[in-house]
């Protein structure tokens, strides 16, 4: 009796055993899949927020070219003073292994070095750079990415006007020459004048008297004949 139970309740174990087994199996199995990067690790993106002016009809933005290669990454950067640069060509490239933020340094012709950075959107849409256009917190450089690279530039938005100008800088003064009075004038010493002295006339030299001529007779007679 004792031993038919012990069969009966091993059997029983089994078979729970088996079932919990085919459960297992059944399960679905949860993978976890990696981060997916923003930008892709090969091949060429480029940030735009070219425009023109509606003033003056000059460009305006900046446009930043990313390549990504197996060995290393390359960013052309342009910008604008009144019409498109000629790119320049990055130093010091780093992205985040995420690829949701990268940095690089650019030295434009005739000006100091500078680092740009930039922080992607969720999408990867767009990259807004650290800083603001017109000193305005309210107009960041967010540089779209184009997909349509035959579409024509939009027109930039005009800064605000500035609620609080900074003060005008006072032009410095020149100093100005003291005027010149009778007290501070110097007091120049008469000069002696100087006077004639009169000169002595010559006086008259007393002449001789001429020798009287006396004839003596002697007179030559030509002859005549």
């Amino acid at each position: 009796m004792m031993l038919s139970r012990r069969v009966l309740i091993a059997s029983s174990l089994a078979g729970s055993l088996i079932l919990a087994s085919f459960a297992v199996l059944a399960a679905p199995k949860l993978v976890r899949r990696p981060a997916a990067q923003v930008l892709p690790r090969y091949g060429m993106l480029v940030f735009s927020d070219l425009c023109i002016s509606p003033e003056n009809g000059e460009f305006g933005g900046q446009r930043i070219t990313l390549q990504r290669f197996a060995e290393v990454d390359t960013v052309l950067y342009e910008y604008t003073a009144g019409g498109l640069s000629w790119p320049v060509v990055a130093s010091d490239v780093v992205i985040d292994p995420r690829g949701r933020q990268f940095y690089f340094t650019v030295q434009p012709p005739d000006e100091e070095e500078r680092t740009i950075r930039g922080t992607l959107s969720e999408d990867g849409k767009a990259l807004v750079l650290d800083g603001s256009y017109c000193n305005d917190v309210k107009m960041p450089m967010k540089l779209l990415r184009v997909s349509d690279f035959g579409r024509q530039a939009g027109v930039c938005r005009v800064c605000p006007p500035m609620k609080n100008p900074p003060p005008a800088e006072a032009e410095p003064e020149v100093p100005q020459p003291a005027p010149v009075t009778p007290q501070s004038q110097p007091q120049l010493q008469p000069q002696p004048q100087f006077q004639p002295q009169p000169q002595p006339q010559p006086q008259p030299v007393p002449r001789k008297p001429a020798a009287p001529v006396y004839d003596t007779g002697n007179r030559t007679t030509a002859s005549l004949g």
